[in-house]
């Protein structure tokens, strides 16, 4: 088995057990996130009724540290959430959909950062769904995955049927953000591709749930000739391959037709009966949405296209002056 597929494999395992870890502890957060809520419109009610002020809040947050001093969560500050809770969710049977079984931090941080209640339903059912961490949901808000999401240009309603081309449609982003990859200006195309299955587990992130790596440079054989594709997934939920062409700089047209053949050439070498049609994703820098729009018109395999956003890209004499991992941990080594 070589090095790099065992890698790949690893990753996939590690992703797994995290996810259903997660996932495992959502069931035990219903109970706990509802009795906030109802402590929350306990103290809005007492307020409105008796005339009390944010003052009471504290006293008490103190009075339940004397009382109840074996139980944690009952801080001032968390006494707080649970009133911003109550007042931001006055429908309970909302906060029941998907919000009251996220553990409490998440919560917290759809409060504070998302303001907008589609969007928080969104994101709390994205979490449950694909076992996402505190961090990972926060990076998901930074990185406005609710606005990128199905944002690609594609022609999946006239290649696909209904409704698996909705399912490819919204499982597709636009743009995506590697800014885990720190790379010089002047990088090219394999560069990119090295470096995305270096860091193949971010990648798999942000590509988001259901991606499994397959291989790069993947090669096929037709009519005696070699080709060799840049990166090619096999999606768990779609039940189809995804192969994804990496181009540096803006789309051209005749990219189209390219990833038509290699959709074509996966679909009779690698798919099973049972499978999907072959999706083809091309990932490019910018894009000019006519010219991805004529691109596709007729084009007869689903192929959608997105751009990419490198916001780390470090000049080159920068590069160059930064120690490297092995001269860092040589130094850390030698304390």
């Amino acid at each position: 088995m070589e090095l790099t597929f065992y890698k790949s494999l690893i990753s996939d395992i590690k992703i797994r057990i995290r996810q259903g870890q997660t996932k495992a502890a959502f069931s035990v957060n219903t109970e706990l996130t509802l009795m906030y809520y109802d402590i929350g419109n306990i103290i809005i009610q007492r307020q409105r009724l008796d005339g009390w002020g944010k003052g009471i809040i504290p006293k008490i947050a103190l009075d339940l540290k004397n009382d109840l001093s074996e139980m944690k969560g009952f801080s001032e500050r968390n006494l707080g959430y649970m009133v911003q809770l109550a007042r931001e969710f006055p429908d309970a049977s909302i906060l029941q959909q998907a919000v009251a079984k996220l553990p409490w931090g998440h919560t917290i941080a759809l409060m504070q950062r998302v303001k907008d209640m589609n969007q928080r339903l969104w994101y709390a059912d994205q979490t449950l769904q694909n076992g996402w961490g505190r961090d990972t949901l926060l990076h998901k808000i930074k990185s406005n995955t609710w606005l990128r999401h199905g944002q690609s240009a594609n022609n999946f309603q006239i290649t696909l049927p209904q409704p698996h081309s909705d399912l490819v449609h919204e499982t597709l982003k636009n743009p995506y953000a590697f800014d885990f990859l720190t790379l010089t200006e002047h990088f090219n195309e394999r560069e990119l591709e090295t470096e995305l299955v270096r860091h193949i587990e971010k990648f798999l992130l942000e590509l988001g749930a259901g991606f499994a790596f397959v291989g790069r440079q993947y090669q096929l054989t037709v009519s005696d000739k070699d080709f060799y594709l840049d990166l090619l997934f096999y999606h768990l939920k779609l039940r189809c391959f995804i192969v994804i062409d990496l181009k540096k700089g803006e789309f051209k047209p005749e990219y189209a037709g390219k990833m038509n053949f290699y959709c074509s050439a996966v679909d009779d070498l690698l798919r099973f009966p049972t499978d999907n049609p072959t999706v083809g994703l091309i990932l490019c820098q910018s894009k000019d949405k006519i010219f991805a729009e004529y691109a596709l018109k007729d084009i007869n395999k689903p192929i959608g296209i997105s751009e990419y956003e490198l916001t780390r890209i470090l000049p080159q004499n920068l590069e160059h002056s930064l120690p490297s991992i092995e001269e860092i941990e040589k130094e850390l080594e030698t304390r």
